[in-house]
């Protein structure tokens, strides 16, 4: 998943879309509703029948903000074709400073906008905690914070989200502080499902390419996990067999 966000323009934001081979897009509708800087044509510039538009609550302090968004989002999608699409990504971020998400504003729009007939996607700290209790209440995936938004410092709760991971019984998508490819595949080699990654891309000196690296890193990180990796070991193990060597006896 990507971002549509920070780019330079709408023109490196297609052509990074499409580098990055993603399938599900990000559109923050207060933005969008807004015709904020940068979002002016964004909704004309995507081709929402080969991508998916996920609508962002970003920009809500509270739970009752975000419901509202949630039921504006779930319009703008009908307007770009898909009659179908009540994919939410939640964000209830009232700490306008780290952007850190707020878990009971989040808990409760989520149980409200699952009863709504939502598939809410909610954007959380790495709290395994709260993303079994959100996983409880019906939301389809859990998506836990690398680090902080647009941060790029990578993965800094890898044990926390390692648990989420493990306990999880929805789809894990890491969001959020990925900066650079290896990142992403360090994500994905963790078992995650997906991740999303916008600010890496879209303010990296060749957004374009980058979202190509990002692209194969994920991949290869996902191959990686379910290739199963070499059990870590306090030792050396010699990779070259200990029988037959020179001036070794039969």
């Amino acid at each position: 998943m990507t971002g549509t966000g920070k780019y330079p323009s709408l023109a490196v934001m297609q052509a990074s879309l499409e580098s990055s081979g993603c399938s599900i897009v990000t559109v923050a509708v207060r933005r969008v509703q807004a015709a904020a800087s940068g979002h002016q044509g964004l909704i004309e510039a995507i081709d929402w029948s080969r991508i998916w538009m996920l609508p962002n609550t970003a920009g809500c302090a509270t739970a009752e903000e975000a419901v509202r968004v949630a039921r504006l989002g779930r319009e703008l999608a009908k307007l770009a074709g898909q009659e179908d699409n009540a994919f939410v990504k939640l964000e209830v971020i009232p700490d306008s400073r780290h952007l850190l998400p707020d878990p009971f504003g989040t808990l409760e729009a989520a149980e409200r906008l699952v009863a709504e007939g939502f598939i809410v996607l909610p954007y959380i700290n790495a709290d395994p905690l709260l993303a079994k209790r959100l996983e409880e209440v019906g939301c389809a995936t859990v998506m836990p914070l690398g680090s902080p938004i647009g941060s790029g410092q990578g993965i800094r709760n890898a044990a926390n989200i390692g648990l989420i991971i493990e306990n999880a019984g929805v789809p894990v998508v890491v969001d959020a502080g990925i900066g650079v490819p290896s990142e992403a595949a360090q994500a994905m080699e963790m078992g995650a499902d997906a991740l999303l990654v916008n600010s890496a891309i879209a303010l990296a000196g060749d957004p374009v390419a980058m979202a190509q690296a990002m692209a194969w890193a994920t991949r290869a990180g996902r191959i990686a996990f379910r290739s199963g990796r070499l059990p870590v070991r306090p030792n050396a193990s010699p990779s070259s067999p200990t029988l037959g060597r020179v001036g070794q006896g039969p």
